[in-house]
């Protein structure tokens, strides 16, 4: 494959693999390194996709078999369990704490969703993928698919109904002490 059509495809597909890996993974260097993984793996093998146009399908099917070989062989390894958490990366300075408010609720409640329902949500809502492409890539029938994004939003809107009525009671609270200390 020549070097100037394997840059072409990461330009085009990879921040919406990123996307997908952390939606996936929860962590920022994992999601890296799944996304880099993947590009990895289109270098060794992707000349053997027949239909060009369907390397998009093909990344993000590669993307999430890679993500559950991972998973599975984590789980073998339980020693690793006992090691500290790194250090949270330091936040980036946030211009509109409002809308950086709402969009991390948003992202916290997805994240609370259960697997199965949070992967085909994110791949619906945030890589805007039709549900035959979500099928293909997760190697589902399509009325699966359906049921899937129907159950996953409405957990998403019980848990953002949760979060919203907490924030709620912070603002609540909040007004009241200043109200108290004014």
């Amino acid at each position: 494959m020549p070097a100037e059509v394997f840059t072409q495809l990461v330009d085009v597909h990879y921040a919406p693999l990123y996307r997908f890996a952390l939606s996936l993974t929860k962590n920022t260097s994992d999601a890296c390194d799944l996304t880099q993984q993947t590009f990895f793996i289109w270098a060794r093998k992707g000349s053997q996709l027949r239909e060009t146009e369907k390397a998009k399908s093909w990344l993000f099917t590669t993307l999430y078999r890679e993500f559950l070989r991972v998973r599975r062989r984590a789980e073998y390894v339980r020693a690793w369990e006992d090691l500290p958490a790194a250090e949270a990366d330091p936040a980036a300075p946030e211009v509109d704490v409002v809308a950086g408010m709402d969009a991390n609720l948003v992202v916290e409640a997805l994240h609370e969703v259960d697997e199965v329902y949070r992967v085909p949500l994110t791949l619906f809502y945030l890589e805007e993928m039709a549900y035959r492409e979500i099928a293909e890539t997760l190697e589902v029938p399509i009325g699966t698919v359906m049921s899937r994004l129907s159950r996953g939003k409405a957990q998403l809107r019980a848990t953002l109904a949760r979060k919203d009525s907490g924030l709620a009671a912070r603002v609540i609270s909040f007004d009241s002490k200043t109200r108290i200390s004014l």
